[in-house]
């Protein structure tokens, strides 16, 4: 059985360029890097070192010759903090933010990566 969501594949086209947008504009930290001199860098990134969840930014263009017909689109992600207005003035500064959303379940932003893939914040408290 599934315990938890252990990584999430991220297709970039610029993988040094995605690791710092991650690690310089949402403070994440590199948990992992490898290079097999081969054309396949394996970058692990997550908010914390001892996050449970990590992300795996992937160049496109490698991964689409290796598995030809992998769905290549940006995952939907929703990201949680409890330090909500903060984290949203600091990325105003920073990069493309959408408006602030009440929702149901909590307040709600989003934010583009460097590549103008959107991703989701929610304040959890």
């Amino acid at each position: 059985m599934i315990s938890k969501v252990g990584q999430i594949m991220l297709y970039v086209n610029d993988q040094d360029e995605s690791v710092k947008f991650w690690t310089e504009q949402l403070g994440f930290a590199v948990i992992a890097e490898e290079d097999n001199q081969q054309g396949f860098r394996w970058i692990e990134i997550a908010p914390t070192k001892d996050a449970e969840t990590s992300i795996i930014p992937h160049i496109k263009a490698f991964v689409s010759k290796m598995s030809p017909g992998l769905n290549l689109d940006t995952p939907s992600l929703m990201f949680f903090t409890d330090k909500f207005d903060q984290l949203h003035r600091e990325l105003k500064e920073k990069t493309t933010v959408g408006e602030i959303v009440n929702m149901p379940s909590g307040r709600v932003f989003n934010f583009a990566d460097n590549e103008d893939n959107y991703f989701a914040v929610m304040e959890k408290k």
